[in-house]
């Protein structure tokens, strides 16, 4: 879906949002209240350059705007593979986008994620799965990577790997899947702004994906071996 289709549908006309390039920023006011923007567009590939720009947004919504609740539109292919990116050091500037993510946080700015087309690999990482909490539309598309790239990955067959991805959500594309797995919290709908709305009613900050993905059946194991690594 086109950000602007969502826009429309969160806030209708009561925006500011602008897209610059692949890069999205603005504000909005919801219910009354001013929320803060940021994310990407056109199946963005996250290069240093959009990485440290999305950094300086989150950064400067910290500094001036205390508390404010901020927005995630997450519409990325992945990481910037280019020699360049990797000669000036994408993984730190990718990893310092996180971190301004969890300093938002940690400031008391309700930090929320909506993958509203696209989203993979080290572009959905270090945006979306930073947020308090990730939400998607039902037409996204998440996946780590395509099945023929895992198999060279892993050294197994396609084959195999198609049969596991009947079973078991970790080795199968879709957004279902990642709601399966606790990835993603919820599906907004219908009426995105009921979508929102319930998002920032919901001020419960801590990591609940292992849990969910227990009670969904995604992630079996990982919520009771995290219970057991912190008793011991």
């Amino acid at each position: 879906m086109d950000w602007r289709s969502v826009a429309a549908g969160l806030f209708g006309d009561d925006h500011a949002i602008v897209a610059d390039g692949d890069f999205l920023a603005g504000t909005a006011t919801f219910d009354g209240a001013t929320i803060a923007l940021v994310g990407t567009t056109h199946h963005a590939e996250v290069g240093v350059d959009l990485a440290l720009r999305q950094a300086r947004a989150v950064l400067d919504i910290v500094e001036n705007s205390p508390g404010r609740p901020l927005l995630l539109l997450v519409d990325t292919q992945g990481q910037k593979l280019r020699r360049r990116d990797e000669l000036l050091g994408i993984h730190r500037a990718m990893a310092h986008l996180g971190c301004c993510l969890d300093l938002a946080r940690r400031q008391g700015h309700p930090v929320i994620a909506l993958v509203y087309d696209q989203a993979l690999s080290g572009g959905f990482i270090t945006s979306g799965l930073m947020a308090d909490a990730c939400h998607a539309l039902p037409e996204a598309e998440i996946r780590v990577m395509r099945v023929p790239a895992m198999a060279r990955v892993t050294k197994l067959s396609e084959q195999l790997l198609e049969s596991l991805s009947l079973t078991n959500p970790v080795f199968a594309p879709g957004v279902a899947n990642y709601v399966a797995m606790g990835g993603v919290r919820s599906l907004w709908e219908g009426d995105l702004a009921a979508g929102l709305r319930a998002a920032l009613a919901d001020r419960d900050v801590s990591d609940r994906r292992a849990e969910e993905g227990a009670q969904r059946g995604g992630r079996r194991v990982a919520a009771d071996v995290i219970r057991r690594v912190l008793e011991a």
